[in-house]
């Protein structure tokens, strides 16, 4: 597995593993021109994980690149097949990114309170919960509430 930067031929890949049905009520999905807006931000950046036959088996997006506090979002982080270790290793290459290259001194995200699997990753690699956003998301008819989570970068040295 390889990590780069996205390139705009990616996001075909990227709009489409976005849109399986299984990622609808965690992640949701962004139109192509929503896409398209952010990719050409250069305060966000996409970073691809790619298999060996050049395919996207995940993606994350960082927003706030330019901010002057230094706190970026990891706004989406998408993994084709769960369960592999892959999120893991990509929230790595992320936090490495976003720590090093882009100067962070916080690392921040938001992620439906019901999901589990996610929350479990993010606590293990470090980041701590700041709080609830109760009712913030209304998905499918009925509302959700968020779980507001950061990592600060002397937090993350002394994981790494």
């Amino acid at each position: 597995m390889r990590f780069r930067n996205a390139i705009a031929d990616d996001l075909s890949q990227i709009y489409a593993l976005e849109r399986l049905p299984e990622f609808r009520t965690f992640v949701g999905s962004w139109s192509m021109d929503h896409h398209l807006k952010t990719f050409a931000d250069p305060g966000a950046a996409y970073i691809v994980a790619e298999d060996a036959q050049k395919q996207i088996a995940a993606f994350a997006i960082l927003q706030g690149l330019q901010s002057e506090h230094r706190a970026i979002e990891l706004k989406r982080l998408v993994v084709g097949v769960p369960d592999q270790g892959l999120g893991r290793k990509l929230l790595s290459a992320v936090a490495d990114r976003a720590f090093g290259e882009y100067s962070a001194h916080r690392l921040f995200l938001d992620v439906f309170e019901t999901n589990d699997r996610a929350r479990h990753v993010y606590e293990t690699f470090g980041f701590r919960k700041e709080g609830v956003m109760r009712d913030a998301i209304y998905r499918d008819g009925i509302y959700h509430s968020l779980v507001l989570m950061s990592l600060l970068d002397n937090e993350y040295g002394a994981n790494s």
